[in-house]
């Protein structure tokens, strides 16, 4: 029941991100951008340090060398979640701007579904593992939710009520949460399996959604900027693991 408790906490805790894009409605697109940039190098910087410095080192002490099947399954995975849910209807990206919210809302919830299932598998190996992983979602949920904020107000849904689809959307996590708590308690070795498929996960985001909107930048200083805050967020997970083991 310990357990639960702290695995709720946190993906409230996560969910509770989804609030955070009205904070920067109204700023200036410029100013906005360079602060976009920033938090995307921070998360992808958290993403690798989090799978390369946690999850995998867990998954292989707890299960051996039997864990590369399950990177590659969580990678593949996240692909074609991403393929069916942002583009099955907008393949010719003419889709009308209203849709485009409604499925960004329905891609935005799957995704923080799979959040949720990680948080809880996590936690349920340790509790390092679990706060290692729920910063690294965290990280990678501020830019993302300010983004599909963005994305609802520009689809004509007005600020409260993007405001309250989204953080909607972001509960799924909760609901992601108990079906791997469940699982868990009724099949063994749940957790294994998801602990090295949410590597696969991390390493697929910050390498295809994360990194690639990087490049976008190419200025001396931008990426120069972009650098130290990946570093800062491999850093960060690097930290965690020599205070907390």
């Amino acid at each position: 029941m310990t357990d639960l408790i702290v695995i709720l906490v946190a993906v409230t805790v996560v969910s509770l991100v989804a609030i955070v894009g009205i904070l920067f409605v109204g700023l200036k697109e410029a100013f906005l951008g360079r602060i976009l940039m920033a938090l995307v190098g921070f998360a992808s910087g958290s993403l690798i340090g989090g799978a390369f410095f946690h999850l995998l080192p867990e998954a292989l002490e707890e299960t051996g060398q039997g864990i590369w099947q399950h990177v590659v399954m969580g990678i593949v995975f996240f692909f074609i979640m991403e393929k069916f849910l942002y583009w099955r209807h907008c393949h010719d990206g003419k889709c009308p701007v209203h849709i485009f919210a409604y499925l960004n809302l329905i891609g935005d919830g799957m995704h923080n579904l799979a959040d949720g299932m990680v948080i809880a598998a996590s936690f349920l190996t340790s509790f390092t593992l679990g706060l290692a992983t729920t910063l690294a979602v965290i990280l990678h949920e501020i830019p993302q939710e300010i983004g599909d904020f963005g994305v609802l107000l520009y689809g004509g849904f007005e600020r409260k009520r993007a405001l309250t689809y989204n953080f909607m959307s972001a509960l799924t996590a909760v609901a992601g949460s108990l079906i791997t708590y469940y699982l868990a308690s009724h099949i063994h070795g749940v957790e294994q399996f998801l602990v090295p498929f949410a590597a696969g996960g991390f390493i697929y985001i910050a390498a295809t959604d994360l990194m690639p909107e990087l490049h976008k930048r190419t200025q001396v200083k931008e990426s120069l900027i972009q650098l130290v805050t990946i570093l800062t967020g491999i850093g960060l997970m690097l930290t965690l693991k020599i205070l907390l083991g």
